[in-house]
């Protein structure tokens, strides 16, 4: 049989169109966002430029030229105040990206096509709760737990603007949690049983919020304000400069001629494309929109290819170099290194694309996939025409190797990507295409602020009043069953582990919840004070516990009943939205285990972090052969296809090879190879038969 060429629609045309645009507004937000003209297209243009340059100047203030003694950038003072001391630039950041907030997302869709008067008076209260800060900082500063009447107004009007732009970008959800954590810290003593606690006073609850370090102005948003939007710009220049495309070309240049290369091919891409949108759903529609024909072709159902494009999506929130958002604030938190983060994350990420490919060769055969040829330049063409867009996979990572902070590894890499990109004419950034690179790294950030600002409130509250470890206390009872006295210290070493599994559960179940309602860096910054404690006190060393809360709050996006890339792959697809959430269940299925892998005793290895080499790398083999077992057994195929008793071993030996510990690995590799032998052996039964 011939092999049919598919063609495939070009990178720019499906981001250009209208209906993917939606569709990733749908999904990631819950309002679509104004398509300005005239006045106002070139207000809210010159002013989300005007942000970017400001969060470039704060990355370079005071930094190095590269093995140099030169200083870039001098730093500047606005009345009499450095800019770029952390509080009052993370305010400025505030109230400017709240403004573009009330200008491009409207209150309700009936708003959509013009400005209202509403929202220029929030983008007026906007400017005013930051100039005040910057105008009074010597004051107010000291004044956090006892504010003047005209801080609290301020901070009153502060904490509405935060909680209404988070309703506009990503739904009511996040500021209803925001409200009930501000009326837990005021109505404390009439709350029942454990809840119960000292009330705070409404001056101190409004002034920490506002002037306070442990409010709105926080960590989170820090964060967001620095790193986040960072690396948002350095993905929106990657994008204008043609990256997104040659990685695109790049996947289909290194796929096969076999039945599985549609899907090898959209798994591929998935990874690569996220290092420049570092979204699942934008991801998701995008290859969905370029791919979803050719896998149509190659034989795969709706919803199996609806699953293909969602798992790949999500894998690229949890692949280095860029993590999300969530994976700068656990940096900070932990006051390590990103580049640590993401030597944590290496290994989780190659069991989970391990998993998903191994599961596209398993349902190849079961749908009978057919071989395919991809329209598209070959690898080498496509090296010689565009090799300097390899830089944009490792330059971040070579940056912070040579000693750089992460934030002047992003922003030289920022360059970087701009003076290669006029290496060739088509891929050189014009001015115009350098203007709206600027102004997209601006307003892809502006959700992610509004949601740490009301994120910083909540954390906030849950860490002065105390109710994190209160809720962490009955995350672990739950976890450790009806005798109290296990949580203590005294828990007995041989029934632990089963303990702590059980704690995991009841935690992986918390952030489920979380993640029905809450985006992936508000999960992970609710759990932060309540569910990683509980893990602490069990003795999961603090980078797992926060890799544990990071991947599970990435994995609600496929969780059900809320799953946002599965229903957006189906939009594209037109398959049935709960089945393809089922299906992508079932390819992330690895990404689920991965976790209670490195919580475990001894189970650091796997994330590479405080053992030996040789620890690491017996770790890994004996994750990867554990991935396999569990894949071929939940697949029903290994080296044929398995009956029930071969399909029963290998999910245990896959579980217990997942498991850290010499006996557990012994006995899984056995069993492994007890299956293998079997399929062998009737495999050589049968042909000699034939």
């Amino acid at each position: 049989m011939s092999e049919e060429i598919i063609a495939r629609p070009d990178l720019e045309q499906v981001l250009s169109n209208e209906k993917n645009r939606e569709l990733i507004e749908e999904f990631e937000s819950e309002s679509k966002t104004r398509t300005l003209t005239g006045y106002w297209d070139r207000f809210v243009t010159r002013l989300s430029v005007a942000i970017t340059l400001f969060a470039l100047y704060y990355a370079a203030a005071g930094a190095e030229i590269p093995f140099t003694g030169f200083v870039l950038v001098p730093t500047f003072y606005v009345f009499g105040q450095t800019i770029t001391t952390k509080q009052i630039y993370v305010m400025l950041f505030l109230g400017a990206t709240l403004v573009l907030t009330f200008l491009l997302y409207p209150a309700h869709r009936r708003w959509l096509k013009h400005v209202t008067v509403a929202d220029i008076a929030l983008a007026v209260a906007s400017v005013a709760i930051a100039a005040y800060v910057l105008v009074n900082f010597e004051d107010v500063i000291y004044r956090a737990n006892s504010p003047t009447p005209l801080d609290f107004t301020f901070g009153v009007a502060a904490i509405l603007l935060v909680l209404e732009a988070a309703r506009r970008t990503i739904g009511w959800h996040l500021p209803a949690l925001g409200l009930i954590s501000i009326a837990y810290a005021y109505f404390a003593d009439f709350m029942p049983g454990p809840f119960r606690g000292p009330p705070k006073n409404l001056d101190d609850i409004v002034g920490n919020q506002y002037l306070g370090v442990e409010g709105m102005i926080g960590q989170p948003l820090l964060v967001a304000s620095t790193f986040v939007i960072l690396f948002t710009i350095y993905g929106a220049i990657l994008e204008h400069t043609g990256a997104g495309k040659f990685y695109v070309d790049l996947a289909f240049a290194l796929t096969g001629r076999k039945p599985t290369g549609a899907a090898r091919t959209v798994t591929m891409a998935s990874f690569l494309l996220g290092t420049v949108s570092g979204s699942g759903v934008a991801t998701t529609v995008t290859l969905g929109s370029i791919t979803y024909p050719m896998l149509k072709k190659a034989g795969h159902d709706r919803e199996s290819s609806g699953a293909i494009l969602s798992a790949g999506g999500i894998g690229a929130v949890i692949s280095p170099p860029v993590l999300g958002p969530a994976a700068f604030i656990m940096a900070e938190i932990l006051r390590v290194s990103y580049l640590d983060v993401v030597v944590w994350a290496v290994m989780p990420t190659i069991l989970f694309y391990l998993g998903i490919l191994l599961t596209i060769e398993i349902d190849a055969r079961r749908l009978h996939a057919q071989p395919i040829v991809l329209d598209a330049p070959g690898f080498w063409s496509l090296t010689k025409r565009y090799w300097y867009q390899y830089t944009s996979l490792f330059a971040i990572i070579a940056f912070l190797v040579f000693g750089f902070s992460t934030i002047t590894a992003i922003f030289w890499s920022i360059l970087l990507a701009i003076g290669v990109s006029h290496i060739r004419r088509d891929t050189a950034l014009s001015l115009r295409k350098l203007v709206a690179a600027l102004s997209s790294g601006t307003r892809q950030v502006l959700s992610v602020a509004a949601t740490t600002a009301v994120a910083g409130i909540t954390v906030g509250i849950l860490l002065q009043t105390g109710l994190g470890l209160k809720v962490s206390s009955l995350i672990l009872g739950l976890g450790l069953g009806p005798g109290d006295a296990l949580a203590s210290a005294g828990v007995d070493a041989l029934v632990a582990p089963a303990h702590l599994f059980f704690t995991l559960v009841v935690a992986g179940i918390v952030l489920w919840v979380l993640g029905l309602s809450l985006p992936i860096t508000a999960t992970y910054l609710v759990a932060v004070p309540t569910v990683i404690p509980a893990l602490v006190t069990l003795g999961v060393p603090p980078p797992a516990a926060h890799m544990f809360v990071f991947y599970y709050a990435v994995l609600s996006e496929v969780s059900p009943p809320v799953a946002l890339s599965p229903f957006a792959a189906s939009a594209i697809t037109g398959g049935n939205p709960y089945r393809t959430m089922m299906l992508t269940w079932k390819y992330a299925l690895p990404c689920f285990l991965v976790p209670f892998m490195f919580t475990q005793p001894d189970g650091l290895a796997i994330l590479w972090w405080n053992v030996s080499v040789f620890d690491a790398v017996v770790a890994s083999v004996s994750a990867i052969a554990g991935i396999i077992a569990i894949v071929s057994g939940v697949g029903g195929y290994l080296l044929r296809a398995a009956n029930v008793f071969e399909r029963v071993l290998l999910i245990v030996a896959g579980l217990l090879l997942l498991a850290p510990g010499v006996v557990q690995d012994a006995i899984g590799l056995a069993l492994f190879a007890v299956v293998v032998g079997s399929q062998l052996l009737l495999r050589r039964r049968v042909a000699i038969a034939v």
